[in-house]
């Protein structure tokens, strides 16, 4: 077995090997889970992949000897165990890699309404147990053992998002959603059933080998299937899910994607006009024209870092009723403050079947600048070449620097942001401008930077 603290690194980003994650220490995580948390009950949901149903078998019979019960959901989305956590009032477990690749798996982890267990939250204390029952045995079973029971939630999550939008007057579209044959094949039918909608499936078959392509949509090749499809179908938009579907990316109906910042600067306005004056949070590397939408329409802008524990943080700090990110996690007071991409896609849809133009048109006004998206770099020294970039920038005419989350620079045309990776000697890059020419510019020296 691999290293504990390696282990709890992967599993901390939401991917492991299964060979690493055996079933003795996901008994272990699931006994500490319970012990730190306190809970007396728990729920328990899984993906696709060929290891996920006895990997979460083990997490629950850990957690039933330290004497809690659990709820064994099954096959579900993240969002999904997040709506189960919230509607049941209980701490949960989803095993799931997200979008990793098949070798993969690990655990997301919520305390009782879908609350984050982070670093700082309770993870390091359930390491830190686990490590402890390692070296020194399992703990004694509880006197009285928690009881095991099966639950199917699938039919009220999809009426629990639908109460949310309101879909009643919506125009007939035609979709074409792509599933990445992960957990949107099992969720997306029964979300969408009772609207007018024309559902194209592509790849809703359940296969956790990832027989088509890998169910990351942040990567432009895996949605190439999806862009090229929803022009053959003369489609009204495409709809992209990743492996876990608690992501949602979008193209128009001219097979080009639509930036998740302009997707979040859509639902920013809608949840705004519900709740004037409304705060919504938004991570660094999201396009400048979120934080202006916000304000246009009297929201209350606040910036965080980057990642979900940092977005539900401030969520819970400001009372926000919504947050965004552009990696396409989209983050609902109305939904325990968790990221649900189906919520988001609901609201695309209402947006679009609200009106009579294209998706095109209507994401135009929320799409005002160039962005480079994010673009990774191998480096021996992240630190030096951080210090190089902001050497390097430092005598330019009006720019600023901030250290929020890695390096950003700042001037009136453009930004960029360079942030060094957690868990792979990466510098991850994102580069921002009004026009092209300046955004490439401004990409190309900075990665002349970073790669010398």
């Amino acid at each position: 077995m691999a290293d504990l603290g390696q282990i709890v690194k992967a599993y901390d980003v939401r991917g492991v090997y299964p060979d690493q994650l055996d079933d003795r220490l996901v008994e272990l995580f699931g006994a500490a889970f319970v012990e730190v948390t306190g809970a007396t009950a728990i729920v328990v949901g899984h993906d696709m992949r060929p290891s996920s149903p006895h990997l979460s078998a083990s997490f629950a019979r850990g957690a039933v000897r330290r004497g809690a019960d659990a709820t064994m959901i099954g096959l579900c989305s993240t969002d999904q165990l997040y709506y189960a956590s919230g509607a049941l009032d209980l701490p949960g477990a989803m095993f799931t890699a997200s979008h990793n690749p098949a070798r993969y798996n690990g655990i997301k982890m919520c305390r009782s309404g879908a609350a984050p267990v982070g670093q700082d939250t309770g993870l390091a204390e359930i390491r830190a147990l686990v490590e402890t029952w390692l070296a020194d045995g399992p703990p004694e079973p509880a006197a009285k053992p928690g009881t095991i029971t099966q639950s199917d939630t699938l039919n009220d999550y999809a009426a629990h998002l639908l109460s949310l939008v309101d879909l009643s007057a919506i125009r007939p579209l035609k979709v074409v959603v792509d599933a990445g044959n992960g957990m949107g094949g099992h969720t997306v039918p029964t979300v969408l059933a009772a609207l007018p909608v024309d559902l194209v499936p592509m790849y809703f078959e359940l296969d956790g080998t990832f027989p088509n392509h890998e169910a990351n949509p942040l990567d432009p090749r895996n949605i190439v299937d999806l862009q090229a499809r929803v022009l053959s179908e003369g489609a009204d938009l495409g709809l992209a899910f990743d492996g876990d579907a608690d992501r949602c990316f979008v193209v128009d109906q001219l097979g080009r994607g639509v930036s998740p910042s302009a997707i979040t600067a859509l639902v920013a306005e809608r949840e705004l006009a519900k709740n004037p004056g409304g705060t919504v949070i938004h991570n660094l590397i999201t396009s400048w024209s979120v934080p202006e939408v916000v304000r246009e329409r009297g929201g209350i802008p606040v910036r965080t870092r980057v990642g979900h524990s940092f977005i539900k943080q401030e969520m819970a700090r400001t009372g926000a009723i919504f947050g965004g990110e552009h990696s396409a996690h989209y983050y609902f007071r109305e939904f325990w403050n968790a990221d649900t991409g189906m919520l988001a896609a609901l609201h695309v849809l209402a947006a679009l079947g609200g009106q009579d133009g294209p998706l095109s048109e209507l994401v135009a006004s929320y799409d005002r600048y160039v962005g480079s998206g994010e673009i990774n770099s191998t480096v021996d020294d992240q630190t030096a070449r951080l210090a190089a970039v902001r050497k390097a920038f430092a005598d330019r005419e009006g720019v600023t620097f901030d250290d929020l989350d890695g390096l950003t620079v700042t001037t009136h045309d453009w930004w960029f942001n360079l942030r060094a990776s957690n868990t792979e000697p990466l510098l991850r890059l994102n580069v921002e401008a009004r026009d092209e020419p300046t955004m490439s510019k401004i990409r190309d020296e900075a990665l002349a930077l970073i790669r010398s």
